[in-house]
């Protein structure tokens, strides 16, 4: 499970493997329709044609604008999304943002068990 690639953006830093993509916003940002768009530019580089999850660590506090999540579910290879919270105040976060995305989307302790949940959920596809 190598590093592909690594992009450190303005907001945040991207790290691609095969797969799937493990997203750690920087403190203070506020993620709104740009990420959206740096999203789709990182899966049509590094995805095209294969599905892919996206793993949010969020590591940091920031905000999220929950409008984005019906603009990325329409990026056809982005199958799901894992959080992966911090503190209970982004947990509660990430469970309300849940309600914006049509396609699976889960919230995990640890970085460990959304890499599980994301291989095996790209296996069966």
């Amino acid at each position: 499970m190598g590093i592909i690639k690594y992009y450190d953006f303005k907001d945040s830093e991207a790290f691609i493997f095969d797969g799937f993509i493990i997203n750690q916003v920087k403190e203070g940002a506020v993620i709104e329709t740009q990420h959206n768009v740096l999203l789709n530019n990182c899966i049509k580089k590094h995805f095209s044609g294969k599905n892919m999850v996206y793993i949010s660590n969020r590591a940091k506090s920031y905000a999220v604008d929950p409008l984005i999540y019906p603009k990325a579910e329409k990026i056809p290879n982005l199958v799901a999304i894992a959080m992966i919270p911090k503190t209970q105040l982004m947990r509660k976060n990430a469970e309300y943002e849940r309600a914006f995305f049509d396609k699976p989307y889960e919230i995990f302790d640890d970085l460990s068990g959304a890499l599980d949940w994301a291989h095996s959920l790209l296996e069966k596809l």
